[in-house]
């Protein structure tokens, strides 16, 4: 009895991995910008609402652009 392939309904041959992987660039939290509040309520995985807005401008004035950092791998 054989096992399956957890890869098998993935495309294979020339470009299937070039589908599937991420650019560098995109992996970076920060790309040298300000983070907003912003961002940090939609890296926290939260909505955009004024009470998330205001916990976010709190976090970033006591930690600044590393609380982006703290929240995302």
């Amino acid at each position: 009895m054989s096992t399956p392939q957890p890869d098998a309904s993935r495309p294979s041959g020339a470009g299937a991995d070039e589908d599937r992987v991420t650019p560098d660039g995109l992996l970076h939290a920060r790309t040298g910008t300000d983070v907003s509040p912003e961002d940090l309520v939609l890296a926290a995985g939260r909505d955009v609402t004024e009470a998330n807005l205001e916990w976010a401008r709190r976090k970033l004035a006591d930690e600044g652009p590393a609380a982006l950092d703290k929240l995302l791998p």
